[in-house]
């Protein structure tokens, strides 16, 4: 081989590989320091956000409860006395049989709403210190408790 012929041969030599680009994405470590926060930010604010729900719903119920005293106040004007325990909350928004001046419905939905927990609400006839009494059993759904499960109780 000349020296001409050896010119003539090129050598391959490979590719240099293409620099990453690093603008596409998330490294793994940034994406756990972001799952990190989020964590310390849940574990921060979760039992407050949980706690305003229960304190919600407690005002809730409360707020239904005397809405239905107002209710029941009207049906005693109307009928001279208050819905008898057969009868119940029921006849708030459906005519007893026996009512004769009942001017309902006394309450704007069909029918008588749940608790916040859904479930029913008490009406007791007569009541301890009154006529009637209404409560919620709260979040537990049975009588007595304390904190959320707490009853709520309207005279």
């Amino acid at each position: 081989m000349t020296k001409k012929q050896n010119a003539s041969i090129a050598i391959e030599r490979p590719a240099a590989p293409k620099p990453r680009d690093r603008s596409g994405g998330f490294t793994l470590v940034e994406l756990l320091v972001v799952l990190v926060i989020l964590g310390l930010v849940m574990t921060l604010v979760g039992p407050r956000v949980l706690n305003y729900l229960t304190s919600s719903r407690t005002r809730a119920a409360a707020l239904q409860l005397n809405s239905f005293k107002s209710s029941l106040d009207l049906f005693f004007l109307d009928m001279g006395r208050y819905p008898s325990k057969a009868e119940g909350l029921q006849a708030l928004v459906v005519k007893p049989a026996s009512a004769t001046a009942w001017a309902g419905p006394y309450i704007q939905q069909p029918s008588i709403p749940a608790d916040p927990w859904g479930n029913a609400y008490q009406y007791t006839v007569p009541g301890n210190k009154s006529a009637y009494t209404l409560s919620s059993f709260g979040a537990d759904g049975v009588a007595g408790g304390s904190g959320a499960d707490a009853d709520i109780v309207v005279n």
